[in-house]
């Protein structure tokens, strides 16, 4: 064989001896980031007390089962928060417990109360489709959006009312839908990592309330995205949006 001939040869197998190490060293590399994230979110965990119930990685993305109903979204918290974590999720249809604070009571009318007026009247029956679903949703926000008190992820007593009229809506809506809570802020002077941690921390109380207002947490995602996404440079940059999906 000529000299030619052998380069011909020898040229492929190299790089094919290249990308097989190349993949390995990938694959190498993926295994080590998913032990050190399950290390660091077990431990995590553990600090908060929340000790029984499993944390699992594929790859930045976590996976929580096993956790009681009162303490899944707070485990669900603790490991969003873990520094690494791209997404976290609960297994199974866990519907955290609600706060008994939280629950409105109610009285009796006293009986010399006049029923309340009638009318002829009907509202209209809830959508079933996704767009319409979605359009109720923005309606709803464009009415009365989710505020804030300025630079905290604490809602305003008019943000929280908001959020839960429209948890009472969305729990309406075919169980088979999905949400995704996305939060958005302003540019600030604590720079990029200041506002990915208040526009989440912001998406992750409003999902909070979503989940103790009528949704599962199966159904709600949330996410920050910081000011990486401005609207008109105002106040609409400061916003908070919930998606069909």
């Amino acid at each position: 064989m000529s000299g030619g001939r052998r380069w011909i040869l020898v040229v492929p197998i190299a790089v094919l001896i290249t990308a097989l190490l190349a993949g390995v060293v990938t694959w190498a590399q993926g295994g080590d980031i998913q032990r050190d994230l399950t290390s660091d979110a077990q431990a995590a965990l553990a600090e908060a007390g929340l000790s029984k119930g499993n944390v699992t990685f594929d790859g930045r993305d976590a996976t929580l089962s096993g956790f009681a109903p009162d303490q899944a979204l707070r485990a669900l918290e603790v490991v969003q928060s873990v520094d690494g974590v791209r997404a976290a999720q609960l297994q199974g249809d866990v519907t955290p417990v609600a706060p008994s604070s939280s629950a409105p009571t109610t009285s009796a009318p006293p009986p010399t109360s006049s029923p309340p007026p009638t009318t002829s009247a009907t509202a209209p029956p809830p959508p079933t489709d996704k767009a319409g679903v979605q359009a109720e949703i923005d309606r709803m926000l464009a009415e009365v959006p989710i505020a804030f008190v300025p630079d905290t992820a604490r809602l305003t007593p008019e943000g929280e009312q908001a959020a839960r009229a429209v948890a009472v809506a969305l729990a309406k809506s075919p169980a088979t839908f999905r949400y995704r809570v996305t939060g958005h802020v302003g540019r600030g002077p604590g720079g990029e990592s200041a506002a990915l941690k208040l526009s989440r921390d912001r998406a992750r109380a409003v999902a909070r309330i979503l989940t103790t207002n009528g949704l599962t947490t199966k159904r709600v995602t949330y996410r920050g995205l910081g000011d990486t996404r401005p609207d008109n440079g105002g106040e609409e940059d400061r916003r908070v949006e919930i998606t069909v999906v």
